[in-house]
């Protein structure tokens, strides 16, 4: 398990260019209405929540060797307020779960190598980096947000149902400067080395669902080339629910100086 997350890392990484999508899906846009840039629709239900709180359920697909890892992020967060909470879960991984308490700009994370059975390391939230393609650092929900914001070449594709309500189905592309957000150095460059390998940005794509009060249900971005991809799905309820945080007590917490590993992004 560990050296195919490791492979399926590494191949998402450095062999992007090396093929196109499977199956009989291109990946382009729809050419459903060529003419209009669905932007803003976006953007707006994107500023609407972070002005209130939602539930939030991630799932993270990687693929390599034929095979399909899952991967869960899932809480309710306060995104006018900057706090919430959060469970990722890895069924099979050598750590297969963690918790994490969002506050006053610190993010508190329970089950990390080299920490306590009952203690908390302490990470700086702004600090914190992307060690993975797709990935959020600490699994921040905010950033997935603003990747999905400044999604480019956005097209109308029409309306779906989701979860029970009617949402219009956006789609785009991420761009580079998008793809790399927050990037730790070393990644960053490898994906720098692919995008100048191409000769132009590393197709990624983008999905937003809006619904008819201009709220964002779900979003999900995804690639998938050269055998292995990455594809990130969020479902977002209970909108405007209150959030409730408890943070650690001082005394359960120690600084974490490095947060690294596939369940921290």
């Amino acid at each position: 398990m560990r050296r195919l997350l490791c492979l399926t890392a590494a191949a998402v990484l450095l062999c992007v260019g090396c093929s196109g999508r499977g199956g009989g899906d291109d990946g382009k846009p729809a050419e459903a209405s060529p003419a209009v840039e669905h932007g803003s629709a976006v953007r707006a239900a994107v500023t609407e929540l972070g002005r209130g709180t939602a539930r939030f359920h991630q799932e993270i697909v990687l693929e390599g060797d034929g095979e399909e890892y899952p991967m869960t992020v899932s809480g309710d967060f306060d995104f006018a307020r900057d706090r919430g909470n959060v469970a990722v879960d890895l069924p099979g991984g050598g750590i297969s779960h963690v918790d994490e308490v969002f506050s006053d700009g610190h993010v508190y994370v329970s089950g990390l190598n080299g920490v306590g059975e009952d203690m908390w390391g302490l990470v700086s939230r702004d600090a914190a980096e992307a060690h993975y393609v797709l990935r959020a650092p600490v699994n921040d929900p905010e950033h997935a947000l603003r990747q999905i914001s400044e999604m480019r070449q956005v097209r109308r594709e029409g309306e779906e149902t989701v979860d029970g309500v009617r949402a219009v189905h956006y789609r785009g592309m991420l761009d580079h400067d998008t793809l790399t957000l927050r990037m730790a150095k070393d990644v960053r460059e490898k994906v720098d080395d692919t995008r100048d390998l191409l000769g132009s940005d590393i197709p990624v794509f983008a999905d937003a669902w809006v619904d008819g009060r201009g709220r964002l249900v779900r979003t999900r971005m995804e690639f998938n080339l050269a055998g292995a991809g990455v594809t990130v799905t969020t479902v977002l309820s209970d909108l405007g629910e209150p959030v409730r945080v408890t943070v650690p007590a001082a005394e359960e917490t120690v600084m974490a100086t490095e947060v690294t590993g596939i369940l921290m992004g």
